[in-house]
């Protein structure tokens, strides 16, 4: 069932955001990154023609910057109308959305929002009436289960970008709760050897670097986490000399960190000698208050998870006895010793909620799956569940990065597939 929105409404007049006046910037960020995102714009040509998404509203849920922007106007180019609404209350850039309400596209967002307003602008997005959905973190998607259960009758599926949503998915696909399909882009291997090794890595160290102005070189980060963002985190911070100490539960990815040079110990012996703590986990609890007891003065704690739950706020809260803003996103939290413990953004994602996200070229390719991955769920037929993206797109996009760069790759021959495809080699001399 497909509903649309009627175009007599206007789009500004329809859109929860901060301000419209602040559009021109929006639009001069968004040409900044569309220039340096060569796989969208060849699919926003291709769109344009083709019109896969004709008659579907689509709605976003990502971090609202200028490269989930651009994604937007791709998708709307394909003939689709199309909402945002954030993934994150503190990663919404304002000028961005109102570019994007500039261009058409609905928005329900702005920078700063309350608990109460981010449920808001959900709920305001589900009023879309999506048809296909893109998330980031479950919330789109999980808020549709479990408020407007009926309402998932009229969505064909969607996509998935992240680790902590896909693994919401997997949990709501073994209690037989998912109602649609959803295609779990994080997975692709064009998605996390590139965007959350390399995108994650750098983007990280800028948030950080950025909002503290210190330096790296010489100073110990423990990274709490080892999977393939936690791989990023820390070799960007052994690239900038620092001293790296790994947390893991996982006895394989703990050998894995132990193999590629670090440090792996436990976390209550990792809190005494950090300088930077990164946490990189998709779980809760991971610096609890034993932790924030040996640590030392002047340690900065950051979370690159996808809720801010990671770090355990309430407990350095409780421990505290001043709490101040120290400069922006940066809040001081003065233990009963005197000691000084620094949380930057609010525990929220620290390269998004103090940065500018993952850099456009890595972007271009996760987004490139995004929008594929979108097709491919409107086209097919699909049973409800998590699904893996073929991977056909998978090297699609990669050999579209590989042409983008200029570089060439060598092809199988003949032969060489049959030997590949053979089991016998009666036809090898030994």
């Amino acid at each position: 069932m497909s509903h649309t929105v009627g175009t007599e409404i206007d789009v500004v007049a329809a859109s929860r955001i901060h301000n419209y006046e602040l559009y021109p910037d929006g639009l001069q960020k968004i040409a900044w990154v569309k220039e340096r995102m060569p796989l969208l714009r060849s699919l926003e040509e291709q769109f344009s023609k083709e019109q896969p998404f004709a008659g579907q509203n689509v709605v976003i849920c990502l971090h609202l910057e200028a490269k989930t922007a651009y994604l937007a106007k791709v998708v709307k180019a394909g003939g689709a109308k199309v909402a945002v609404v954030a993934s994150n209350p503190l990663s919404t850039q304002d000028d961005v959305v109102a570019g994007l309400v500039h261009d058409g596209i609905y928005a329900y967002a702005w920078y700063g929002a309350t608990t109460e307003e981010y449920n808001h602008h959900i709920q305001a997005a589900l009023d879309f009436h999506p048809t296909l959905v893109i998330d980031d973190g479950g919330d789109l998607v999980s808020t549709l289960h479990r408020e407007r259960l009926a309402q998932t009758a009229e969505i064909k599926g969607g996509c998935e970008e992240t680790t902590t949503g896909i693994l919401r998915l997997r949990a709501m696909e073994e209690q037989g709760v998912l109602k649609f399909p959803m295609i779990a882009v994080n997975d692709a291997y064009s998605k996390y050897l590139f965007d959350n090794r390399y995108g994650t890595g750098q983007s990280v160290w800028d948030g950080i670097m950025r909002t503290t102005n210190l330096v790296v070189a010489g100073k110990t980060a423990v990274v709490i986490g080892y999977g393939w963002c936690g791989k990023g985190v820390s070799l960007r911070a052994a690239a900038l000399g620092a001293k790296v100490i790994v947390c893991e539960v996982d006895p394989i990815k703990a050998l894995e960190a132990v193999m590629d040079g670090y440090a792996v110990m436990p976390m209550v012996e990792a809190a005494k000698h950090g300088d930077f703590f990164i946490t990189v986990t998709g779980d809760k609890d991971c610096i609890v208050g034993e932790h924030f007891d040996v640590m030392k003065d002047g340690a900065i704690l950051a979370n690159a998870g996808h809720f801010d739950v990671e770090i355990s706020i309430p407990a350095l809260r409780e421990r505290a006895v001043s709490v101040q803003v120290a400069r922006k996103n940066v809040e001081e939290f003065k233990m009963q010793d005197g000691r000084k413990i620094y949380l930057l953004a609010e525990g929220r994602l620290v390269n998004l909620a103090a940065g500018d996200g993952h850099p456009a070229e890595v972007m271009d390719m996760t987004f490139a799956l995004q929008a594929l991955a979108l097709r491919y769920v409107h086209e097919g037929s699909l049973t409800p569940g998590v699904h893996r993206l073929p991977q056909m797109l998978d090297e699609q996009v990669a050999r579209m990065r590989l042409a983008a760069t200029g570089v060439k790759i060598d092809e199988l021959s003949t032969e060489q597939r049959a030997y590949l495809a053979s089991w016998g080699h009666e036809d090898v001399a030994p």
